[in-house]
């Protein structure tokens, strides 16, 4: 991305009162993330390469912004051009969901399951994006083919195994879970982990969804697994987390099928990369 003095060029200019921009991390796909030095805007810029990818991410703010759920964040500029693309937003008040205790995250979690629930409630035939298993498992067969699956991101028990043959285990249960995706679609966050749900510290209940570039109309266990094995990371225990997910069930409305859990726990990794 062509940059001046190490601030990409579609960055918008501070305002008059001396507000600038901190950088964040760096993102996915070449993407910077900056934060406004006032706190309350967030900056993703991306290459041109990344161009789409970024405003399939705007669309989906939009999109959700209109329903009667949690929000995302507010689109508030987007600019794109010759140098790639910049989508700037509103800031989510409070802390990431990862960020708490596991007491704080117990207090929270009754707030986190009807969030989830209110977002698989939208009728997905409403939804403009879809994110079906389908092209899920054929973006991760592009990964996989560039040898670009991160071994961390895989489960401890499958770091020692060759991509291609976790890849293998995946497409072998393809036609099954085909099935069950089109008898189970729900608007789906595609990426519904503790860093990208925002909750108030003081009372403990959410304010928005974040990241929500990958949201689209899926199987709902494909937000499931990823949001219950990841909060296993906060839980101090085993029998703790087995409390967890059951208090999550019946405040959800449902209870997970396993496989179904564990078919898309062991996906995503492979689509990272």
């Amino acid at each position: 991305m062509n940059e001046e003095r190490g601030r990409p060029l579609l960055l918008p200019s501070p305002g008059g009162d001396g507000e600038g921009w901190e950088r964040v991390e760096a993102g996915e796909s070449g993407a910077r993330v900056f934060r406004s030095t006032k706190g309350d805007r967030y900056a993703k810029c991306v290459p041109p390469c990344s161009a789409a990818e970024l405003e399939g991410e705007r669309d989906r703010l939009v999109w959700l912004g209109s329903q009667d759920v949690t929000p995302g964040p507010r689109v508030l500029d987007w600019r794109s051009g010759d140098t790639g693309a910049c989508l700037v937003t509103s800031a989510v008040a409070g802390v990431t969901a990862d960020r708490l205790s596991a007491r704080e995250l117990n207090g929270a979690w009754a707030g986190i399951a009807d969030t989830v629930r209110a977002l698989h409630a939208v009728p997905a035939s409403e939804c403009p994006f879809r994110r079906s298993l389908g092209t899920v498992v054929d973006l991760a067969a592009e990964v996989v083919g560039r040898d670009a699956v991160n071994p961390e991101f895989l489960p401890v028990e499958q770091q020692q195994s060759p991509p291609r043959e976790l890849l293998a285990r995946i497409q072998r249960q393809l036609p099954e879970r085909l099935a069950q995706e089109t008898a189970d679609t729900v608007v789906c966050h595609g990426d519904l982990c503790l860093p990208n749900i925002v909750v108030d510290p003081r009372s403990l209940t959410v304010s928005g969804l974040i990241d929500l570039g990958r949201l689209g109309a899926a199987d709902r266990h494909a937000d499931l697994a990823l949001l219950l094995a990841n909060s296993r990371e906060t839980w101090p225990d085993e029998e703790w987390a087995v409390d967890a997910d059951r208090a999550f069930a019946d405040r959800y409305g449902l209870v997970p099928d396993p496989e179904r859990l564990a078919f898309y726990l062991h996906l995503d990794p492979l689509t990272w990369g």
